[in-house]
């Protein structure tokens, strides 16, 4: 029995690092990570500006060439004044991917622990019925 603990509690400890991991990408807070904050000015950050082009997914070739489409897979084009600029962002279609896997996350990781629950609760059950057969059986 010793095993499959072991198996579980590996088994949760990955599911439970899976989630944290999509967490952290659900809480970036402008799709920014530190490899992709370069030379550039990030000039909406100080300055009032303009999108020129929605948010939407970055083609492969973008994707490629592109450090802002590394962080999220999509992109919006911004006009600061006069200087034209490419933002990493967030959209729902992507809010919604990262919400559906915690949510089957949690789902698993919910139901795995009611099977814990039931096989605890066997197994407890079964240790009473032979304390009371032994106690009877004494008698």
């Amino acid at each position: 029995m010793g095993q499959r603990w072991r198996l579980v509690v590996a088994a949760l400890v990955g599911l439970i690092a899976s989630s944290l991991g999509l967490a952290a990408v659900a809480l970036e807070s402008d799709g920014k990570t530190t490899e992709n904050v370069s030379k550039a000015s990030l000039c909406w950050r100080t300055e009032d500006f303009v999108v020129t082009q929605p948010c939407s997914p970055c083609s492969s070739f973008e994707a490629k060439r592109t450090p802002e489409c590394r962080a999220t897979g999509f992109i919006e084009h911004i006009s600061c004044g006069k200087k034209e600029e490419i933002k990493s962002c967030r959209s729902a279609e992507m809010e919604a991917r990262i919400f559906w896997k915690f949510e089957g996350s949690m789902i698993g990781l919910a139901a795995v622990f009611a099977l814990l629950v039931v096989y605890r609760q066997r197994m407890l059950d079964r240790k009473a019925l032979e304390k009371v057969r032994k106690q009877i059986e004494s008698i």
